[in-house]
């Protein structure tokens, strides 16, 4: 078990105490939503870890595609964090005007990148300490790096994964860090990444927050909210 394993496992994340008809029906769901999204994966376009991360800083309240739009001319200018640490703020603000928050997230961007050349050599850290103590990074953050561009076991809770997970009934809480933890101890840490994808994707095209196409769903027969409706 690696130095971040150990850490989510020490701050609740590997909780166990989950009942095995969860487990059984949070495994079953997933099984079938992986037929349906073989393809299921992070949506942002990046090349390595430190796209990914600046990309992911970027798509806090906005969506996927609206980043990847703006991506391509922010990583031509500056495609490394040596080249983002310098530049100024205005200049990255004006790049990515057309995202919401733009003028704070340009500042977390640039402080971002000072921060992997003042601490970590100009390279992103694959620990969840060392990820959440750069300016803007916050926890969702971090996991989606470490699952997507280092392969570390992390299962990240956007908006998508909180409605699904309490539609479905894993949980009842609006806190991501318990919602995260309910998840983790349902399902085996191998899945975790892949799990988070396989909700994001079907939240997406199909489970949406105002209008679900319960008639169209491939685990309705397993999830609670679909009786329901």
């Amino acid at each position: 078990m690696n130095k971040t394993a150990r850490s989510l496992k020490d701050d609740g994340a590997l909780r166990p105490g989950a009942g095995r008809e969860d487990a059984s029906r949070a495994r079953a769901i997933l099984r079938k939503l992986s037929k349906c999204y073989p393809a299921a994966r992070c949506e942002l376009d990046h090349n390595g870890p430190f796209q990914l991360l600046a990309a992911t800083l970027l798509s806090a309240q906005c969506t996927d595609r609206n980043v990847n739009r703006a991506t391509p001319e922010l990583f031509r200018r500056w495609p490394t964090a040596e080249t983002l640490a310098v530049a100024p703020v205005d200049q990255v603000e004006a790049c990515i005007r057309s995202l919401g928050l733009f003028r704070s997230k340009a500042k977390h961007l640039v402080g971002m990148a000072q921060g992997l050349v003042r601490d970590h050599r100009g390279s992103v850290p694959n620990d969840l300490e060392s990820l959440t103590a750069l300016p803007g990074v916050g926890r969702k953050t971090a996991l989606v790096v470490l699952a997507n561009a280092f392969g570390v076991p992390a299962l990240a809770v956007d908006t998508h994964v909180l409605r699904l997970g309490r539609r479905m009934g894993f949980f009842s809480t609006e806190d991501p860090l318990k919602a995260e933890r309910a998840l983790c101890a349902l399902l085996p840490s191998k899945d975790w990444c892949q799990s988070s994808h396989l909700l994001i994707w079907h939240g997406r095209r199909v489970c949406a927050a105002r209008t679900p196409q319960c008639g169209l769903c491939a685990v309705r027969a397993l999830c609670p909210s679909a009786a329901k409706r």
